[in-house]
C-alpha cells in the first residue's frame, strides 16, 4: 500500500469528520474532536514527533518508525521528505487535523470509501483509498506555518500489532508546498474566475488546476468546495479540456500537443506541455524543436505567458515521454 498525502488549507476546507459509515457499513471515520482522549493523545503524539522529524530531516526517527510492510518504499519515503526540506523551511510545524479510519472488517484488501460528515451532515468529506487492506489507520495533516512555501505535510499511519507491543507507524508521507509566488490556493481560484469572465479559457482552466494542487493534499479527498471548483472549472468555454489532441500550425509544420498540465517541480507555477516529437535524438535538435513547440503554443494562446511561470516541453515518441526542457516565458520566442 502506498499512500501519499499533504496538508490541507483549514480556511477552505473544514475537515469535521464525525464517525460516519460507508454504505457497505465495512469503514467508520472519527475525527480529533470525537475521538476517545487516549486516541487523541497517542495521534497527537506519533504525529507531532513524524512532523518535527520531516521539518528536520530526521531519517533515523522516520524510518524506526516505518510500518515494516513498507520496508520496500523506504527510498521513495526517504526522497520525499528529503525534497520536502525546503517547502517547510522557515516554518514551525502544526498540526491540523487528525482522523481515525476504521476498516478492520474488511475481508480482502478492496478499493474504499470513507464518508466523513460534521454532526449536523451538512458537509461530507470522502476518502478514498485504493486497495486498502483490513485494518485501522489514521490520518494527521500539518503545515509549516509561516513558511514562504508554504509547506504542507500528510502523515497517513497504520496500527500495526505485528510486534511485541501494537503500536502507530507510519504507512506513507508526502511534502506539498501551499503557495506559488506568494498566492495561496484561495488566490488562484480567485484569478480564475477573473480569468474565465475575461475570456482566457487556457489561463482559467490551468489557474484552476493550479489552486486545486495548492490545496488538495491527495487526490482520493473530495469535498463540496472541491466539486465546486471542478463545476465552475467544466462550465469554461473552449477550455483545454476540449482541445487535446491540440494541433498548432509552425508555418509548414504541424505539432501535436497531446496533453497540458501543472508542473510544481521547480517550485513554480509551470506548465508541461506534452507533445509529439519528430524523434531527432541530437541534443541540439532537440532543444530546438522543443522551442518551437512552446513557442507555437503560446502563439495561440498568448494569456499563458502573463498568468504562469514557464513551459516544461515533454518529447514523446513510441510511447515514451522525455522530459527535454523548463524555460521561463521570457525566454520563450
Amino acid at each position: 500500500m502506498r499512500l501519499c498525502w499533504r496538508g490541507w488549507k483549514a480556511a477552505l476546507l473544514v475537515f469535521v469528520v464525525a464517525g460516519l459509515q460507508s454504505r457497505s457499513q465495512a469503514t467508520s471515520c472519527t475525527t480529533q474532536g470525537e475521538l476517545q482522549p487516549q486516541d487523541r493523545n497517542a495521534l497527537t503524539a506519533i504525529g507531532g514527533r513524524l512532523a518535527m522529524a520531516v521539518a528536520a530531516q530526521d531519517y533515523g526517527t522516520l524510518q524506526a518508525a516505518l510500518l515494516p510492510a513498507e520496508a520496500g518504499d523506504w527510498t521513495g519515503i526517504h526522497d520525499s521528505v528529503e525534497l520536502g526540506g525546503p517547502l517547510v523551511k522557515g516554518g514551525q510545524m502544526q498540526l491540523e487535523n487528525l482522523y481515525l479510519l476504521d476498516a478492520s472488517t474488511l475481508a480482502a484488501p478492496a478499493d474504499t470509501q470513507f464518508f466523513c460528515s460534521n454532526a449536523s451532515g451538512s458537509l461530507t468529506v470522502t476518502m478514498n483509498m485504493r486497495s486498502l487492506p483490513a485494518g485501522k489507520y489514521a490520518v494527521v495533516l500539518a503545515d509549516a506555518a509561516g513558511a514562504p512555501l508554504g509547506g504542507q505535510l500528510g502523515l497517513v499511519l497504520a496500527w500495526d500489532t505485528t510486534g511485541s507491543t501494537a503500536a502507530w507507524k507510519l504507512a506513507g508521507l508526502t511534502v506539498r508546498q501551499g503557495i506559488f509566488d506568494g498566492h495561496d490556493g484561495v488566490w488562484y481560484w480567485t484569478r480564475a474566475r477573473e480569468l474565465a469572465k475575461g475570456d482566457q479559457p487556457w489561463s482559467a482552466f490551468f489557474s484552476y488546476e493550479a489552486a486545486r494542487y495548492l490545496l488538495v493534499p491527495v487526490d482520493f479527498l473530495s469535498s463540496p468546495n472541491l466539486e465546486k471548483l471542478g463545476q465552475e472549472q467544466a462550465q469554461i468555454k473552449g477550455s483545454p479540456q476540449e482541445a487535446f489532441p491540440y494541433s498548432l500550425q509552425d508555418g509548414d509544420r504541424t505539432w501535436k500537443i497531446d496533453a497540458v498540465r501543472i508542473d510544481a517541480s521547480l517550485r513554480q507555477p509551470d506548465l508541461a506541455v506534452v507533445y509529439e516529437s519528430t524523434g531527432v535524438t541530437d541534443p541540439a535538435a532537440v532543444r530546438t524543436e522543443a522551442s518551437a513547440v512552446l513557442s507555437a503554443l503560446l502563439k495561440a494562446q498568448p494569456g499563458l505567458r502573463q498568468n504562469f511561470h514557464g513551459l516544461w516541453a515533454v518529447a514523446m515518441k513510441d510511447g515514451k515521454r522525455n522530459p527535454v526542457i523548463e524555460l521561463p516565458m521570457g525566454q520563450i520566442p
